[in-house]
């Protein structure tokens, strides 16, 4: 037996308050009482999940035997013993994995599928905008409860998905990441007239600044539009930003320190977009609290950023796209060299890759706080989970699990609510068939291994018959 619901009515459907005069349970005549927000969703069941074996990313080790409830969307306690109420739905996980919901800190859900040109990005921002919702549904369906999105997402989006417009994870925005002049991430930084990159205006993911008073205002104006961090391109890019070099750092000394002065006197941090020794140092002695991508991190570096308490979010797995196409050989064999123009697209690409994964031992070796990133864009999305097992041939699985849970939620300020299956902290768990801190390749296999996707207490996503999706919505 798996399944036991012990309430007179737990239909799926939305109910809605109805005002005396109308008729109950939404038919025919009623009127909600809440005409401005008809798609709002009921309150969250309350479910019972026992035989559960949890999974505890700080300690590295599982717990069998528990008995987990969760209720109003937060897990309200962990014990040993069976209890039950008449509201509960209990589910009898008969050993299976409780794990938390998983945390990619660098995505671009405005770089959708669907369209020609720069990896499959859309055509125009408002065509981006409207395929949005279908991108962060498809995240939430691999077990990403919360992701970070380093350039393009906006407000309205995050908003919507809180709102229960559409099924989502959570969402940790920049707003536009800000890009000098010729940097990645500027439209027409590719001078021999190639395709745009990152800033282009399709994608819309970058705002060009020059000078400490225009850093000044874009900064300023992402957080008003709602930035919970700052991302400034601090160097060149890679296989996708044929022009500019990796080994950059085209920000100013005075640009940098601008926009973190800004940034810290409103509660956040700058992030800064960095491959080599060189602008990492440039990023993290002038303010940045993270580095992206770093792949060609060193030791001395990688002690600097350990020792200034500076995030590494690396996303090896954008690399292996590009030069496999989501598929045939995924092993690099190439030497990376950062500033290495004559090479082909895929070779930078597969140089790139085998940096990184150098790169991660330098900084699991050093102490550095390292976190969960995918960076992919267009179709190449489908690929995202693929970055649990790259990860995996250098680090060992607790280090990787803890990238995707209490370290990117310490990074975002949610180490109190989110990245663990703990008392008091919201809802987002995975009910996985295997171990996780076993095999860290388990979580790369979603469609395989991920049995059902909660958040906030809702099962969005289930592949499991006895644990149904709960989240249906009535067609008014």
């Amino acid at each position: 037996m798996a399944i036991h619901s012990f309430s007179p009515d737990m239909t799926t459907t939305p109910t809605t308050r109805m005002s005396t005069a109308t008729t109950s349970g939404g038919r025919a005549g009623s009127v909600p009482v809440d005409t401005a927000r008809p798609w709002k969703l009921p309150p969250p069941r309350t479910y019972i999940f026992i035989n559960a074996t949890v999974v505890d990313p700080v300690a590295a080790t599982v717990v069998p035997g528990q008995i987990v409830k969760i209720s109003n969307g937060a897990v309200d306690s962990i014990s040993s013993f069976v209890y039950t109420t008449d509201e509960a739905t209990v589910v009898d996980l008969e050993g299976r994995y409780l794990c938390p919901g998983l945390i990619d800190c660098h995505v671009h859900v405005a770089a959708v599928p669907g369209g020609g040109g720069g990896g499959g990005q859309s055509p125009g921002a408002e065509a981006a905008l409207l395929r949005q919702p279908w991108v962060c549904g498809q995240m939430l369906a691999r077990g990403f409860t919360s992701v970070r999105d380093a350039g393009g997402a906006g407000v309205a989006l995050r908003d919507a998905i809180e709102d229960d417009v559409f099924p989502g994870p959570r969402l940790f925005l920049c707003g536009k990441a800000l890009a000098p002049t010729g940097s990645h991430g500027y439209a027409d930084a590719h001078a021999g007239g190639g395709p745009p990159c990152c800033g282009s205006e399709s994608a819309a993911l970058s705002v060009v600044a020059d000078g400490v008073d225009e850093v000044v205002r874009a900064t300023r104006e992402q957080i008003r539009q709602g930035a919970a961090f700052i991302k400034m391109m601090g160097s060149g890019g890679a296989s996708t930003s044929p022009a500019d070099r990796p080994s950059s750092a085209y920000f100013t000394r005075a640009e940098a320190r601008a926009a973190h002065e800004v940034a810290a006197s409103c509660g956040v941090h700058v992030t800064a977009h960095a491959y080599t020794p060189r602008a990492i140092r440039h990023a993290v002695e002038n303010g940045a609290r993270g580095i992206e991508h770093g792949n060609f991190l060193d030791d001395p570096t990688a002690e600097l950023m350990a020792e200034r308490g500076v995030w590494l979010t690396p996303s090896l797995v954008a690399h292996e796209a590009a030069t496999t196409g989501g598929g045939g050989d995924r092993r690099p064999s190439l030497a990376a060299t950062p500033d290495d123009q004559s090479s082909s697209s895929e070779a930078r690409s597969r140089s790139l890759l085998e940096a990184g994964l150098k790169s991660l031992a330098v900084a699991h070796k050093a102490g550095v706080s390292i976190c969960h990133g995918s960076d992919l864009p267009g179709p190449q999305q489908a690929e995202q989970s693929r970055e649990f097992a790259l990860r995996a041939r250098v680090l060992d699985a607790a280090t990787v699990l803890r990238g995707a849970t209490t370290n990117a939620a310490r990074m975002l300020g949610q180490e109190a609510r989110l990245g663990q299956v703990r008392e008091g902290f919201a809802a987002d768990l995975l009910v996985l068939g295997a171990n996780p801190l076993a095999d860290a390749e388990v979580l790369a296999e979603p469609e395989r291994w991920c049995l059902a996707v909660v958040k906030a207490g809702r099962v969005c996503v289930s592949r499991w018959d006895e644990m149904p999706e709960d989240v249906h919505r009535r067609a008014w």
